[in-house]
């Protein structure tokens, strides 16, 4: 089986890992810690980094530092992991779900100012793929209607929008280091903020709002989602291989595209917008409803053949949960709808070999002849 990921650890990882070990220091008050936020901060071009546990409570922290109320309207694409809603629900406000372009797969940006209205209060761009979102367009409209930006930039490391780095445009921005991130800790996740204020709560947020006069005194309610000195080593020693990795990506996304590129009824990822050259977070495909053949089946078969796959996201106004509380019932997004039955993607992991790259597109091929 050809994994449909597998991190590539073989920098300094066992090195800084070995460290930690030595010197006794493994819990989210070791040296590593302050070290890789301090380095995410300035590859990302942000004045504070917050390190947690993953990227689901970055998220969490993150909307609940911006002191939404019961009501208040939070934007954001249907098409993207159920996290991002999550986080929303959790702070009492109201997802309020997008439809998403259907060639870079991210939030509609054409479609966002009809969704806004007197409770709307933030939007929350989500950078799926490979490609990031439209961002002038988002951040022209929150100027405009006086609402604050949560970006989530989980999939976007190294990646920029017009030369600018992703993860420097919200108010506040997130980050996942999950194995099959660019840059992976095994769990973990990243806060980053200009604002002093922001920075100063997702701290407090991330430590169970301990008070500084007294520990074990608290006026709020918190979370204990530290990142340990473990995880952090293992981020610093892949932050170094940034670069690397990247190019490594996209050489990876070229040769898929140049193996699966003509194949009928298959769109592959775009390979750039206007501003910017796909990342290759992970090579997605969509098949064509006019095959007769939906994402569930075509995995189903490449996996009989050997190779791992994953499906798309489900999108927001069609998830169960949230169905049953009341939100996202009723609304249609054609594209994202589309897209997650027919889309999945192959195996994008950084130990991926051009052998097995080249098996993939042979597989993938033969199954839509």
């Amino acid at each position: 089986m050809i994994p449909v990921n597998e991190p590539l650890l073989d920098g300094n990882e066992k090195k800084y890992l070995a460290e930690c070990i030595d010197t006794g220091w493994i819990s989210s008050e070791g040296p590593f810690v302050r070290r890789f936020e301090e380095e995410f901060a300035v590859t990302v071009g942000r004045r504070h980094a917050i390190a947690v546990a993953n990227g689901s409570l970055a998220l969490d922290a993150a909307v609940a530092a911006l002191g939404l109320q019961p009501g208040d309207e939070v934007l954001l694409p249907s098409f993207t992991i159920i996290s991002c809603a999550a986080a929303i629900v959790r702070a009492g406000a109201v997802p309020v779900a997008v439809d998403a372009d259907p060639l870079t797969w991210n939030i509609d940006t054409a479609l966002i100012k009809s969704h806004i209205t007197a409770r709307s209060k933030a939007i929350m761009a989500v950078h799926i793929y490979g490609l990031p979102c439209d961002m002038n367009p988002i951040l022209a409209l929150a100027d405009a209607h006086g609402l604050r930006v949560i970006e989530d930039a989980a999939e976007m490391h190294g990646q920029t929008y017009f030369g600018r780095p992703c993860g420097s445009f919200g108010d506040i921005s997130t980050f996942s280091f999950y194995p099959n991130k660019h840059i992976t800790t095994g769990e973990g996740g990243m806060i980053v903020t200009d604002s002093d204020a922001l920075a100063e709560k997702c701290r407090s947020l991330r430590n169970l709002c301990f008070i500084p006069e007294r520990r074990f005194v608290h006026e709020e309610l918190g979370w204990n989602m530290r990142m340990t000195n473990l995880q952090a080593a293992l981020g610093v020693a892949q932050l170094e291989r940034l670069e690397t990795f990247i190019q490594r990506k996209r050489s990876m996304g070229a040769l898929y595209t140049e193996l699966l590129d003509g194949t009928p009824g298959l769109q592959l990822p775009l390979a750039q917008a206007e501003y910017a050259k796909n990342i290759y977070w992970v090579y997605g495909i969509v098949i064509e409803d006019s095959l007769g053949l939906d994402a569930v089946e075509a995995m189903r078969r490449l996996g009989a053949a050997g190779v791992g796959t994953r499906p798309f996201f489900w999108p927001m106004n069609k998830q169960p949960v949230l169905n049953r509380m009341g939100l996202l019932k009723g609304v249609d997004c054609p594209v994202a709808e589309r897209i997650a039955r027919q889309g999945f993607y192959i195996p994008s992991g950084l130990a991926l070999t051009e052998t097995q790259i080249k098996t993939v597109a042979q597989k993938v091929r033969e199954l839509i002849r």
